[in-house]
């Protein structure tokens, strides 16, 4: 199959490319880029004012699989991804059971590969039902096929017991990718500490239950030699950490959600429990600082902690709900709408922090439009404006906060080697037909690619 991508805007961060070009694709392979081709091929696709970028790459995203099957599945996730313009993403280990061990990492990537429209990678817990007392079989489960260890959704408090999980990191050379936040201070919090919460009479979480525990790692990830990755960082001293950290030549690298660059403690509407999420909305200066470190690159990697829950799992008060919201299918458009047409990125830097550096990081042969390179890449429209339809989503939940918000630019087509598997004129799934992803392509354990 030879397809040929006419007039688009190619934007690769790994070679600095921003030009109007045409891509050819054969076999699921870019094998050339230039302008005005004349190739012939059996299937042409005009992206006349359109960007093409690197699929887009989440390190962050809970699948709820196995265990949780009512919120989400490896397939119903990542035909969510694909809708969203994420051609790979990596799932986090807090499931039914943990994944914990070997078998449930070879699990969840057997079911990605018969069923998952795009890449899944599974990355490992870093205690033993993530109980916090005693390390997982780290090593096992990077043999298997994982490429990092996190306790997301959970922070492991033992200082030792943390220690020691960066030092089997680093001697593998897997990153650890760290949910910091000090459960001391937590203390029952549902929403951020500020002013305008404490008028809905709900319990806060302050800014240092978060900045403490990412002090702490950034010390430990010294001490060992580990790479660092900082999971949804939401503080303006976050912002403050990381810098000094890089300053200091720390192999540390951090992440933002979206929600946490677009909405405020000031925007939750009461009772909506679509706005609790861990970490939480924080105050309009935390988002400031947050929009200017992604600028100034100092947080590297626009992630989406997509996090599902049923309708009934929400339905009830801000006390008992869950943390979390999705967000495969609004990153995308929230990104530039917020942070592109806002003036704080150029599109370059889009595609560096949806796709590029998360590759870089994880250590994965993607992330770039290199000829050779397996054709996953997602052709965007920045000149689209529409309105977001939770009801229009993939994934099998529908909590979001930004139901109904008006946003610019939207996936057009996303593929994943050559193959499409979202094409906004279409609106179900299509059936996975690819062909697994080949060696090139392929997570190399240990691998610190560029």
């Amino acid at each position: 199959m030879t397809i040929l991508i006419k007039n688009g805007r190619v934007i690769d961060p790994a070679t600095k490319t921003d030009e109007v070009l045409d891509v050819l694709i054969e076999d699921g392979i870019i094998v050339k880029k230039e302008k005005n081709s004349k190739a012939k091929a059996d299937k042409k696709i005009d992206a006349t004012g359109c960007f093409v970028m690197p699929g887009f790459i989440d390190m962050h995203v809970h699948l709820r699989d196995p265990g949780f099957n009512d919120k989400e599945t490896v397939e119903t996730g990542a035909q969510a991804a694909a809708r969203g313009g994420y051609t790979t993403i990596f799932a986090m280990p807090n499931t039914r059971p943990v994944v914990d061990n070997a078998d449930v990492v070879d699990y969840v990537q057997k079911k990605a590969q018969s069923l998952a429209l795009v890449n899944v990678f599974q990355i490992g817990a870093v205690t033993k039902e993530q109980k916090g007392e005693e390390l997982a079989d780290i090593e096992g489960m990077v043999k298997a096929g994982s490429p990092a260890i996190s306790e997301d959704g959970k922070t492991v408090m033992n200082s030792f017991l943390a220690r020691e999980a960066m030092r089997e990191a680093a001697r593998l050379n897997i990153p650890v990718l760290a949910h910091c936040e000090d459960a001391g201070l937590v203390r029952g919090g549902v929403v951020n500490a500020d002013e305008t919460t404490a008028k809905m009479g709900l319990k806060g979480i302050v800014n240092a239950a978060e900045n403490t525990i990412i002090a702490r790692d950034i010390v430990l990830a010294q001490d060992t030699g580990a790479r660092l990755h900082l999971c949804h960082c939401s503080t303006k001293e976050s912002v403050a950490l990381v810098k000094h950290a890089k300053e200091e030549q720390a192999s540390v690298t951090a992440e933002v959600c979206p929600h946490h660059f677009t909405l405020t403690s000031d925007d939750i509407k009461e009772g909506d429990t679509n706005y609790k999420m861990s970490p939480p909305l924080r105050t309009r200066a935390d988002v400031e600082a947050l929009r200017q470190g992604l600028k100034d690159d100092i947080m590297d990697v626009i992630a989406t902690d997509h996090a599902p829950h049923t309708a009934d799992d929400k339905n009830t008060s801000m006390k008992r709900a869950p943390f979390g919201i999705v967000g495969l299918e609004t990153a995308a458009s929230l990104t530039y709408t917020e942070l592109v047409k806002g003036g704080y990125l150029t599109p370059m830097q889009m595609a560096e922090k949806m796709s590029y550096n998360p590759a870089k990081i994880m250590g994965l042969k993607k992330g770039s439009l290199r000829d050779g390179r397996e054709a996953d890449l997602v052709i965007f429209d920045p000149e689209a404006t529409y309105t977001i339809d939770k009801n229009k989503f993939w994934s099998k939940s529908k909590n979001t906060p930004f139901d109904g918000r008006e946003v610019t630019g939207e996936v057009k087509m996303t593929f994943v080697a050559g193959e499409l598997v979202y094409d906004r004129d279409s609106q179900t799934p299509p059936k996975k037909v690819r062909r697994d992803a080949d060696k090139e392509g392929a997570y190399i354990p240990g691998a610190r690619l560029k």
